[in-house]
């Protein structure tokens, strides 16, 4: 099971991310463009959009799609997932709001 915890460590580790307060609720964000928060006890994290598709398809017990207007996000059920998983949503939410050449320089580090 996973908590906010493990986001918290996986977003942490990333340049430019930070958390701050949204609305009374924990969040992480890169410059002003958030890329996870937790709201009212559920996760949202704003995952690459065919990659969401297919985990609201697969796994829609888990994933299911957030809509705000123009942006869409997907709820995670944190609790149903394994931690070992966290790491691996948090870097692809953080790679959608990243600047290119910092989510490019991060990805082909050694």
């Amino acid at each position: 099971m996973a908590t906010w915890d493990d986001v918290r460590a996986a977003a942490q580790g990333l340049p430019m991310a930070s958390e701050y307060d949204h609305m009374g609720e924990r969040a992480f964000r890169v410059g002003t463009k958030g890329f996870v928060q937790m709201y009212r006890e559920r996760v949202v994290m704003k995952l690459e959009r065919h990659h969401q598709e297919l985990l609201f398809e697969a796994r829609p017990d888990i994933f299911s799609p957030m809509v705000a207007g123009a942006l869409r996000w997907s709820w995670v059920d944190l609790e149903a997932l394994d931690a070992e998983e966290v790491p691996g949503l948090v870097l692809e939410a953080w790679a959608q709001v990243a600047p290119k050449k910092v989510s490019r320089a991060y990805a082909n580090r050694s």
